[in-house]
């Protein structure tokens, strides 16, 4: 079921927005050369317990994962593209990381994702994160009253094919709100005027991830981190926005 927020409501959802923001901005200060996946997830575990606030990943178990999700972060490092299970690994020089976030804050999610280099930067790699960051933003640029679903999906999807990637559309944005995850699914490619209008009141997170070789994935053997299958890398970039009768708010705006 789809559910509209009263704008009393989306004021309430921004608690949780300024703290997905600012775990995320903590990530990227200090994800370095030799940091371990699990300092970073225990790092971000510290300032949930801070804020009074409640992870929405260690109960996580939907019908695809194989188990509890068990940490507060995913942690998605080069040919991993999502739902990247937090190990023990150090950062190398090179590498492309991607984080994704969600908490709860008095009852109400947040919901954002980022991808950066760590050490030295590659040139393919940042043109593949700037595609993610550049659909997002035209993705939300759309995200306005009267327009569509569709528009969402179709802005995200032109850009990727600009910049020549494909799009894979089995995972995409989605409705947040109580809870983490629910409708409307906003796939990442679709045509315009096409699905749901979006009215004022619907929360979603908008995701592009796109993966430099191939739109085809396969899951670890820990049940969650999704790679690419030609082992090309990946980039993710996601904000919580709200559709409202003066334009899209991003919830999980970073400063």
């Amino acid at each position: 079921m789809i559910e509209l927020k009263t704008p009393a409501e989306i004021d309430q959802m921004r608690p949780a927005g300024r703290l997905v923001a600012k775990v995320l901005a903590a990530i990227r200060e200090h994800a370095a050369v030799g940091v371990n996946l699990l300092d970073l997830d225990a790092m971000a575990h510290q300032m949930i317990r801070a804020a009074g606030a409640e992870s929405c990943y260690i109960e996580y178990h939907p019908s695809f994962g194989a188990s509890p999700f068990g940490k507060v972060l995913c942690t998605s490092v080069n040919d991993a593209v999502l739902h990247g299970l937090p190990h023990d690994y150090a950062l190398a020089d090179g590498d492309l990381l991607s984080v994704d976030f969600a908490v709860s804050v008095d009852g109400w999610v947040g919901d954002a994702a980022t991808s950066m280099i760590v050490g030295t930067p590659d040139h393919e790699d940042e043109r593949l994160i700037g595609a993610t960051e550049t659909a997002l933003q035209a993705a939300i640029e759309v995200a306005v009253v009267g327009n569509r679903i569709g528009d969402i999906s179709a802005a995200i999807g032109a850009v990727a094919a600009n910049h020549g990637y494909k799009v894979n559309t089995q995972f995409g944005g989605h409705g947040v709100g109580r809870s983490m995850h629910g409708e409307p699914h906003v796939p990442n490619d679709g045509r315009a005027r096409r699905g749901m209008p979006l009215r004022p009141g619907l929360v979603i997170a908008i995701e592009p991830w796109f993966m430099a070789g191939t739109d085809e994935i396969y899951t670890d053997p820990d049940g969650w981190t999704i790679r690419s299958a030609d082992g090309s890398r990946g980039a993710h970039s996601e904000h919580t926005v709200a559709i409202t009768p003066d334009g899209p708010v991003v919830l999980t705006a970073r400063d």
